[in-house]
């Protein structure tokens, strides 16, 4: 056992598979005392079982660690709330949150239903908000908290057919930069994690077939045979650990990607040309000056069909 979060207590939600199990195993292998949350859906975020969550704790606590289940819901302002109190009454406060939960209803935006939408939005933004609300109170008054969110390149770059999940990571990194400065003078970091790694939700029989229908058909934004080839779920974990520690303490509002051995610093959105003039300008003037200057070598990421005969 470590001691870089020896004292520590962690929440981790989404935290009963994949990467979240991976990190819930490597802040305790550290010191830290978990709440272990999950839900125990499916991929889609339906259903629910204790099973998840409960195993990750048991294996925890093999491994010397001490860790709590629990099964409440990010997506409710309520369950929130609940998931940020198992903390406080277990361990007596909370110092580090880590936003993993995560569901996936993919489907082109001309087919996706409103349910589709607000499914995913609820429970990977709306479910960051309700987490880092409760949370957030608690580390100010004690001037110091990790707050870790995860986002992805669907929402940093664009991924077909995820309009709704890119939409919603977008938005995490959004509020992560803007939390930051919120929190940043009480001692609270927020960064954000774009991962890519093997889980069930990334490889299963459904978004394997999907990827390789976008790449038969030429989709722009598909992921390539070798994009497939995703590292392990648990090679997230140390650089979450790492934001997590003291070592961290003057990292704020910074997206990291991470891919297996890789680790990357990603820069916030900032102009990269611009054009001026004095008063507003007309569109004669557009059409002479665009093509050739903020225009100029833009691709679209997405090559039109031919007209239909």
């Amino acid at each position: 056992m470590g001691t870089r979060l020896k004292g520590k207590v962690a929440v981790v939600t989404g935290a009963g598979r994949g990467i979240g199990r991976g990190l819930a195993l490597a802040l305790a292998a550290e010191g830290a005392q978990v709440v272990v949350n999950d839900l125990g859906g499916g991929p889609d975020g339906t259903g629910g079982a204790a099973q998840p969550a409960d195993e990750v704790v048991q294996e925890i606590k093999k491994q010397g660690g001490t860790a709590v289940a629990n099964y409440d819901s990010v997506a409710t302002y309520e369950g929130g709330e609940k998931i940020i109190k198992a903390a406080v009454d277990s361990f007596g406060k909370i110092d580090i949150l880590v936003n993993n939960a995560g569901i996936l209803r993919d489907r082109m935006i001309f087919n996706m239903t409103p349910e589709e939408w607000d499914a995913v939005l609820k429970v990977h933004l709306y479910g960051v908000f309700n987490c880092t609300k409760h949370a957030a109170v608690l580390m100010r008054q004690q001037r110091s908290g990790r707050i870790i969110n995860f986002s992805s390149t669907s929402g940093l770059i664009g991924n077909p057919g995820q309009a709704n999940y890119g939409a919603a990571k977008a938005g995490i990194a959004g509020f992560t930069r803007v939390v930051a400065r919120d929190l940043g003078r009480y001692g609270i970091t927020v960064n954000t994690i774009a991962p890519a790694a093997g889980t069930r939700l990334t490889l299963s029989e459904e978004m394997v077939a999907a990827r390789k229908l976008k790449a038969e058909r030429g989709i722009s934004g598909a992921l390539t045979p070798a994009d497939q080839e995703l590292p392990p779920a648990d090679d997230i974990a140390p650089i979450v650990v790492w934001l997590a520690s003291d070592a961290a303490v003057d990292i704020n509002g910074c997206t990291f990607g991470s891919r297996g051995g890789t680790i990357e610093l990603h820069t916030d959105p900032v102009p990269i040309k611009s054009i001026h003039k004095e008063g507003r300008w007309t569109l004669d003037e557009l059409d002479e000056v665009m093509p050739r200057t903020l225009a100029q070598g833009l691709v679209n990421p997405s090559t039109p069909l031919p007209p239909k005969a």
